[in-house]
């Protein structure tokens, strides 16, 4: 196994000298701080395989909301006070996460990511896959560091995790050439690629809290509908988001005709204005094509559909989480976390 000792500077010693506080509504935010902090402090080898491990931190340091780590930690807290133990493996979602951005930027021929340029951009496409299939290695080290009477559900559900996030890139790269992508479609895609991830992270907090397979299942169901509702809101500031805030230029996945839900919605529209939305989507990529497109969204009331599906799906995982044993207290900032991603600008 390779020694990942390099990768969190000081983590434990941190725990002890860095207060987090007990209100558990501040939580999550104390949580991401700290995987924020000790991200900043990751080290990798240099010298000859600087061009290797650079790229890694590079990944890595580029920001973001730390969802899905800040989510483990929170939840292997809630069922056992146990976010320490939970350390190593919220890195190695990260450090996960990180790796498929990666990836999928190649795939998806992203010069950008969060507001600067992508790795295969700055470097190049096999520096990206390589880089790439290190952090999925080093992430798969990560996951593993918890206690062996736990290594077993923790690794099963990271496993399968990790084939539906493959078969959800698939599907989503297969519906680019395919003109019979339905609703139901995509909805199964981003489960896949999207929400299975930070389901996961729940669950395995969970099952590092010592919580019950019940309710490590109903974790992995509240995080699985949490993350359909942080896509939709993703397409929909794809669209109508600041690009400042962003990350990304507005208008990308008119431009290269991804089928978001918005299209998706407005194509499932037969009249005049869905026959306008497909001829419009066959225009050059630009300005020009984004604003038509934009425009025709505006009218066909698209962006008040993404609202009401996002709100579905919160209901969704209100539902999961109300069947789990814990406190109303302990439960309150998994509702607050639905309320700022789902209200998000970026």
């Amino acid at each position: 196994m390779i020694d990942c000792s390099f990768l969190i500077k000081a983590a434990s010693c941190l725990y002890y000298t860095q207060q987090i506080t007990k209100d558990i509504m501040k939580a999550f935010s104390e949580y991401s701080a700290l995987i924020e902090k000790n991200i900043r402090d990751l080290e990798f080898p240099g010298g000859e395989l600087t061009s290797l491990y650079e790229p890694i931190a590079y990944g890595m340091s580029a920001g973001g909301k730390r969802l899905r780590p800040a989510l483990m930690l929170m939840t292997a807290d809630a069922f056992g006070g146990n976010a320490e133990a939970a350390f190593r493996a919220a890195a190695g979602i990260e450090m996960f996460h990180n790796f498929t951005l990666l990836h999928d930027d190649v795939m998806d021929n992203s010069d950008t990511r969060r507001g600067r340029p992508s790795v295969h951009a700055k470097w190049d496409v096999n520096t990206a896959i390589l880089s790439g299939d290190t952090m999925l290695t080093l992430a798969t080290q990560l996951i593993s560091d918890v206690e062996d009477a736990k290594l077993r559900k923790v690794l099963d559900t990271f496993n399968d995790m990790a084939i539906r996030v493959y078969e959800g890139q698939r599907l989503d790269m297969d519906f680019e050439t395919r003109d019979d992508v339905t609703i139901d479609d995509y909805i199964r895609m981003i489960m896949d690629k999207t929400g299975a991830l930070i389901g996961a992270s729940a669950k395995i907090g969970a099952i590092i809290g010592g919580a019950s397979d019940e309710d490590a299942s109903r974790m992995y169901e509240y995080g699985m509908m949490l993350g359909v509702a942080f896509q939709i809101q993703d397409d929909w500031l794809d669209v109508f988001g600041d690009s400042n805030t962003f990350g990304k230029p507005i208008g990308g996945d008119i431009n290269n005709n991804k089928k978001s839900f918005l299209l998706l919605s407005g194509l499932a529209d037969k009249g005049a204005e869905g026959i306008a939305l497909g001829e419009a989507m066959k225009l050059t990529a630009g300005d020009t094509k984004v604003k038509v497109v934009t425009r025709l969204y505006e009218k066909m009331g698209i962006s008040e559909i993404c609202k009401k599906e996002i709100a579905r799906y919160v209901s969704r995982a209100l539902a999961a989480l109300r069947k789990i044993n814990l406190g109303e207290e302990e439960k309150e900032p998994y509702k607050k976390l639905l309320d700022k991603l789902t209200g998000r600008k970026k």
